[in-house]
């Protein structure tokens, strides 16, 4: 083993502004600069979670959490009718109250800063290190009409703080930079378009070759670690030709993107496991990169506020057939009609409302799935990525009936980690508070001065959840 001393900041720097971070090796831990960065995200499902449902706790709905029981603390009873606005849908109004607590600003701009980036701003205001993605907003998600339907991360004006990616392929170009060529360099175009690895393959031969800081240890940890960053863009990519002597990329999406996810609010069909695949691909992609370091503030959302899906497939949890999904043969329907969405309009307390309990339980598996993946990044602390982080899970409704506004804005699903020992965790606690001032008791005990919310109004700090 060296004695050699790198800092985790270390990147592998190529043309074209690519940086491809490296992972957590043995001769980072020692270095003076291996602190835990502060991280901020926001995980988005739609449609909620009925209240009563919610009561159940693992037994029911929620039993994808259970495996990460000990790292949330998953919050019920939180009221989100603050947020109502008179004569707009309330998915709208619960999803861009979500991580600000506030109503929207009309059709394309959120009421306030989300939570996220007032985290930001408070430790960063003078931009984050040299390539650290200032934040990364990501998801697959379908119902379009009104941006905070599926955006969610704001600057304090309410404007989106940065730009969508619901493509897998562009995610990966958000996070680790498009190659720009110089002009006449045309001829190296084609040999820098099959990755972008190959930008920083001089710097990789260094740190695995006989003049590395490296032990050899942490030399096959590299190779592995961009071994499985080219998987991740194989994956995500797919090209016009094959490579003769490439591996095989798959096709492109099989979901629909822009407006053909939309047609007119009428909904499409969607197959359970096409749907899957591409979300998970990017919460892979999005847990990468907060490994590498490339963000520390940003959201991503599963599935859309309202959202309308015909969705098709067998669907399984912990190895065990759970429900077959056939919204539009079982709702005997056709169009928005014949949507899983209508479940959530057909609820009704005294029912088992198998239907809607067997879509929100697998939101919650996908929501989920992420947290495994940020569970599973070791920070130089010897916690988990998502221990260290500000991780805020949350939805648009609560008590589902949609029949009283005030009621759907109530009881609204939240769970958060640690976030470094700042939270409790391990507990499920009926918070019976606004969710203005969950989020404003976050802040502060984040190191945020900043506040959500009238400034005229009199905070009630929900210190139950500090750890």
């Amino acid at each position: 083993m060296t004695n050699r001393h790198i800092s985790r900041r270390t990147v592998l720097r190529g043309v074209g502004g690519i940086g491809i971070g490296l992972p957590l090796l043995d001769e980072m831990r020692a270095s003076a600069s291996a602190a835990v960065p502060v991280r901020a995200f926001n995980v988005f499902f739609g449609l909620g979670i009925p209240a009563p449902l919610q009561s159940e706790g693992f037994d029911g709905v929620m039993e994808p959490l259970r495996p990460l029981a000990d790292r949330l603390l998953i919050l019920r009873n939180v009221d989100q009718v603050r947020c109502d606005e008179s004569g707009i849908n309330a998915h709208f109004d619960g999803s861009s109250g979500a991580f600000t607590a506030e109503p929207p600003n009309g059709e394309a701009r959120a009421g306030g800063p989300s939570i996220d980036q007032v985290v930001r701003h408070a430790h960063y205001p003078n931009g984050q290190p040299r390539g650290v993605t200032p934040t990364v907003i990501a998801g697959t998600y379908f119902r379009r009409s009104r941006i905070s339907r599926y955006v969610h991360s704001y600057r304090s004006d309410g404007t989106v703080a940065a730009a969508m990616q619901e493509k897998p392929r562009d995610l990966f170009d958000r996070v680790f930079g498009r190659i720009e060529l110089p002009e006449g360099a045309a001829g190296e175009k084609e040999r820098f378009r099959r990755s972008v690895l190959d930008a920083v393959v001089g710097q990789y031969q260094h740190f695995i070759g006989d003049n590395s800081p490296l032990g050899a240890e942490s030399r096959s940890r590299l190779a592995d670690h961009l071994d499985r960053i080219r998987e991740f863009e194989q994956r995500a990519f797919s090209q016009r030709r094959e490579e003769p002597n490439g591996p095989q990329l798959p096709p492109r999406s099989r979901i629909a993107h822009g407006g053909y996810a939309d047609p007119g609010g009428e909904g499409i069909d969607m197959d359970l496991a096409a749907l899957t695949s591409e979300w998970r691909l990017t919460a892979d992609l999005y847990a990468l990169a907060v490994e590498m370091d490339r963000v520390r503030f940003g959201s991503l959302t599963f599935l859309a506020a309202g959202e309308r899906l015909r969705i098709r497939g067998n669907y399984e949890f912990a190895g065990r057939k759970v429900f077959e999904f056939d919204d539009a043969g079982q709702r005997d329907a056709t169009g928005a009609k014949a949507c899983s969405h209508e479940w959530w309009h057909d609820y009704k307390p005294e029912s088992q409302n198998p239907q809607l309990r067997a879509h929100a339980h697998m939101h919650l598996r996908e929501a989920a799935y992420f947290l495994h993946r940020l569970d599973a990044v070791q920070d130089v602390n010897g916690q988990s990525a998502l221990q260290n982080s500000m991780v805020t899970v949350s939805t648009e409704s609560g008590d589902g009936r949609h029949s009283d506004v005030k009621r759907e804005l109530s009881g609204v699903f939240h769970a958060i980690s640690g976030a470094g020992g700042r939270f409790k965790t391990g507990q499920i606690l009926d918070l019976g508070s606004e969710a203005l001032d969950l989020y404003n008791t976050m802040l502060d005990a984040m190191g945020a001065t900043d506040r959500l919310g009238p400034a005229d109004r009199e905070g009630r700090p929900t210190d139950a959840i500090r750890a």
